[in-house]
């Protein structure tokens, strides 16, 4: 008797419903798909006990004969399919009758469908056998009712969670599927309580909007990208608002909802150095690339995919999220966003990479603030003001703290330390990704004496110190010389802040979280920086501004808080009871 046996079709056909049904959810999946495919521009769902008892999903698409619908429930039934060179670029969600054979063999299946208002075919399936084929009075489209999942398969059946477990995964996933297709409309009804009910939608803020509220919705950074053949659009949560409600992340690829820790890591990467380490952002991202640059088919759910260049459909994600928190549409907002960018306030709005345009001679070769009231033991860089005829609004200073500016759609006030340190910080790595970031030569050299800790800390980090722009040899007996020091700005105090500096390098402080440069940059401009509670000139502040706005991602410091926040003129009214 041979010891290799080829499984009966039935066992075999719950081997594969193992690998595509894993719960109720899957089913959904699968079912609402099919839908999508075949063209409905309605679809509803019906669950009971978590769709354990009852999953039907029934849409208005193109239908099927009889003979199709008999193929539909037989195994590798496709109408999408012809070669394996199809296979290559598939463009639909998959083929009608890829799930179907699957989930009957583990439940008790009935397809209604027509393929015009009148005449229809109903076909039964109980356990993976066909009980019959019938005619059956119906509208154009399918219908398709899946009860006791599972039931025939007790091992699988005790797996299954709480009803209310299983709903909220099928919930997520319908929910996935209304934000990436908006032009459908999606009815979902659990043991006979409406649960969803959206309409086709103008864009993804207004689904979004539908789906939880119109002012979460509002609050998002939209994306807009096109980097080759990578489009990238959506929405994105902004850095200040990281933290302070319930994660949500929708990934689609040409239109598809998938899985990929690549993609949402590349995407989560544009917010380095804008929130705090540990927080997450939400993301609603769209990406669109030919079909032939990835291979959908590696997943029996096709809920995870396998791209031809990854790295650089990643790069593309990340630099469109981050192009998107470097505009003012980012900072965070009281009242109504303004969605602009600084701005004078009789200026037109225009694109952020516009504006970044004048400032590129006023600090082209460092960053610093002319003044003649401070003395130091080095000369600072000479940096030019910005034209004169630049949009630069009046200035105020707040509390010695904040620069505040007038908008026509409200109040701006901007950190002056937040924002230098944001200016530090991006022409820090600039100076250590290029290999040197230049410095000033004292007169007398500085002669510290360190202590163990902060001797081990300059020794682990001696050459990023170098690219920050010191020069400093050691002097025997933890005691060094300096003999060059950077030059951020005329109040800098190099002595002070390199011991901060080596202070905040000592012992386990190092988050771990950022590349050891990234890190040694921001404590750097953090020290470095101007600090709350100094008086800045009009000059100054000018010039702080120009720069702010020459920065990669302006509304945000580097250690997550807010540089800029804008207050709607609306939102002051309110306040002042005019509206």
């Amino acid at each position: 008797m041979p010891r290799i046996l080829v499984l009966p079709s039935a066992v075999a056909d719950q081997i594969a419903a193992g690998e595509v049904v894993e719960r109720p959810a899957s089913v959904v999946k699968e079912l609402v798909e099919n839908a999508l495919d075949a063209g409905a521009k309605t679809i509803e769902i019906t669950i009971e006990e978590g769709g354990r008892r009852l999953i039907r999903v029934s849409d208005d698409g193109s239908g099927m004969d009889r003979d199709d619908a008999s193929l539909a429930l037989a195994r590798h039934g496709t109408s999408k399919i012809r070669a394996a060179s199809d296979l290559v670029s598939i463009a639909s969600f998959g083929f009608r009758g890829e799930a179907l054979p699957a989930i009957a063999s583990v439940s008790e299946l009935e397809l209604e469908t027509s393929e015009s208002t009148g005449t229809g075919t109903r076909v039964e399936v109980r356990g993976g056998t066909m009980i019959g084929a019938s005619e059956a009075a119906r509208r154009q489209g399918t219908t398709v009712t899946v009860r006791n999942l599972f039931s025939n398969v007790p091992a699988r059946l005790k797996f299954m969670k709480s009803a209310r477990s299983e709903w909220r995964s099928i919930s997520e996933t319908l929910t996935a599927i209304a934000v990436s297709r908006r032009d459908i409309r999606l009815i979902a009804t659990h043991d006979g309580r409406k649960a969803m009910d959206v309409a086709p939608a103008s864009g993804l803020r207004a689904r979004l909007g539908e789906i939880w509220s119109t002012s979460y919705a509002s609050n998002l950074v939209e994306v807009e990208d096109l980097t080759g053949p990578i489009h990238t659009t959506g929405l994105v949560e902004r850095p200040s608002d990281v933290g302070t409600a319930s994660r949500r992340v929708i990934i689609s690829l040409n239109g598809r909802v998938i899985r990929d820790t690549g993609l949402v890591r590349a995407a989560e990467s544009a917010y380095k150095s804008t929130i705090a380490p540990g927080l997450r952002p939400s993301l609603f991202l769209g990406i669109t690339i030919p079909t032939d640059s990835v291979d959908v088919n590696v997943h029996p759910a096709k809920a995870e995919v396998r791209f031809r260049d990854r790295w650089t459909i990643e790069r593309a994600v990340e630099n469109a999220v981050r192009r998107a928190l470097g505009t003012m549409d980012s900072a965070a907002s009281y009242g109504r966003p303004s969605w602009l960018p600084l701005a004078s306030t009789s200026a037109p709005a225009q694109p952020f990479e516009e504006s970044r345009a004048f400032v590129q001679s006023a600090y082209a070769n460092g960053i610093g603030f002319q003044t003649s009231s401070e003395t130091t033991s080095f000369t600072s860089p000479d940096i030019e003001s910005p034209a004169p005829s630049e949009p630069i609004p009046p200035l105020l200073q707040l509390k010695r703290t904040y620069i505040m500016f007038e908008h026509e759609d409200g109040v701006v006030l901007i950190d002056q330390h937040s924002a230098h340190e944001r200016i530090l910080f991006e022409r820090f790595m600039r100076g250590m990704e290029q290999g040197s970031g230049g410095g000033q030569r004292l007169l007398l050299p500085l002669t510290l004496h360190l202590d163990p800790d902060e001797q081990e800390a300059l020794d682990a980090n001696r050459e990023y110190f170098t690219q920050l722009g010191f020069e400093i040899e050691d002097f025997g007996s933890n005691t060094v010389l300096v003999s060059c020091v950077p030059t951020p700005h005329a109040r800098f105090d190099a002595e002070r802040c390199l011991r901060d500096t080596l202070s905040a390098l000592t012992g386990s402080r190092n988050p771990g979280t950022a590349a050891k440069h990234e890190y040694l940059a921001a404590t750097f401009a953090c020290k470095a920086a101007i600090k709350a509670g100094e008086e800045l000139s009009q000059s100054e502040m000018r010039a702080l501004f120009a720069s702010l706005r020459d920065t990669q991602l302006p509304a945000h410091d580097v250690h997550g808080r807010s540089t800029i926040v804008q207050l709607s003129w609306d939102e002051l009214e309110r306040k002042f009871g005019r509206k």
